[in-house]
Order: C-alpha cells, then sequence, then structure tokens
C-alpha cells in the first residue's frame, strides 16, 4: 500500500509540473530511479534453526463458573525462523510418537536453597509437552517469520515457592532451537 502510494503522488507531481519534453523525459528518469531505489526492501536472512528469546512470565488470578480461584500463568517469547516452518498440523493419529506429536518441550525446576532441583513427570503428573500450531509459510522470497508465542499455565495448587522453565521448540524440518530459561517463578505471595 504504502509502495504505491508513493507512486501515485510521484505520478500527480509529474502531470502538474510537465510542460516540455525535457522536463518529462527528467522526472520520468528521475521517477524510475527513485522507485528503483526505495521500491525493493532488503531480503533479510536468518538461519533455518529456529531460534527463541523469553520476553515474560506473568502470574494472575481468575474465578472459574464454580467460584474457585484459580491461579494462571501466561508465557511469552519470542521466536524467528529462516525459513518460516513453524509449527504442526493437526496429527492423523494419537499413536505417533511424542517426538512427532510436540513441538515445544518445557522442564519445571523448583528452587530450594538457591539451587534448581528439575521436577519430573512423576511429580507433575503429566509431561509438559506443548504443540505449536501449523503457521503457514510466506509468500515470495523472504521465508523468515517471527512473531510472539503464548502459553497459559494453571496452577490448582501451589506446591513450590519458586520456580524456573526451561525450554525449547523444533520447526517442521526437526531443527532444534536454543534452549532458554524463564525469570524466577515466586509463588510466595500466592500462597494461602
Amino acid at each position: 500500500m504504502y509502495f504505491y502510494s508513493r507512486i501515485f503522488v510521484l505520478n500527480l507531481y509529474f502531470l502538474n509540473v510537465v510542460s516540455d519534453m525535457k522536463t518529462s523525459t527528467y522526472l520520468i528518469i528521475v521517477s524510475l530511479l527513485c522507485i528503483l531505489l526505495t521500491g525493493c526492501p532488503e531480503i533479510q536472512t536468518l538461519p533455518d534453526t529456529p531460534r527463541i528469546e523469553f520476553e515474560s512470565f506473568i502470574l494472575s488470578e481468575k474465578t472459574d463458573d464454580l467460584g474457585n480461584n484459580i491461579l494462571l500463568g501466561e508465557l511469552v517469547f519470542l521466536f524467528e525462523d529462516g525459513d518460516g516452518d513453524i509449527g504442526l498440523p493437526q496429527t492423523d493419529s494419537v499413536a505417533s510418537e511424542d517426538s512427532l506429536k510436540y513441538n515445544l518441550f518445557l522442564t519445571m525446576f523448583k528452587k530450594i536453597d538457591r539451587e534448581y532441583i528439575e521436577v519430573g513427570e512423576d511429580e507433575l503428573g503429566a509431561p509438559l509437552f506443548y504443540r505449536i500450531p501449523y503457521v503457514e509459510p510466506r509468500e515470495g522470497q523472504n521465508k523468515t517469520l517471527q512473531g510472539n508465542i503464548k502459553i497459559d499455565f494453571e496452577y490448582p495448587t501451589i506446591e513450590y515457592d519458586t520456580i524456573r522453565y526451561d525450554f525449547f521448540m523444533y520447526d517442521r524440518a526437526r531443527n532444534k532451537s536454543n534452549t532458554v530459561s524463564t525469570t524466577d517463578i515466586s509463588f510466595t505471595e500466592w500462597k494461602e
């Protein structure tokens, strides 16, 4: 839209000023040079391996339909991928292995005496695997994809004073991103 607006403005200027052939030739050349020099943005190149960066983790309280207070956590992180192949399509089979059904993996750590101790699946009751939905690849030469991903957590009970998550993701080509950590997540003000 912006590109076409500039052409339109140049054409209006051209129609108002042209009085002889030399001036019109000069304006046409200048207009074309301006369009060619400013019309195409530089193609950004990034590696095909996704890169992620922790942005925020916010705790808030909500009341469910039954009047129970629930503590919610919202994790937001940035991602970028050079070939834009983020997210997985819907699976056809429940029987496929976890590494193909999920593309975001988290590990929870509890902080005890300034030391982080991994909280295992047996203690959590379920693995922390998530599925980033399929993102349609961009058209054209620049396939680079950048954005934010948000994950919501519910904490029906609070067992720890402070936790942290480490997490990474895979793109559709199974390129593994870097692993990043959240800041400390403190539950002390939310404990009863």
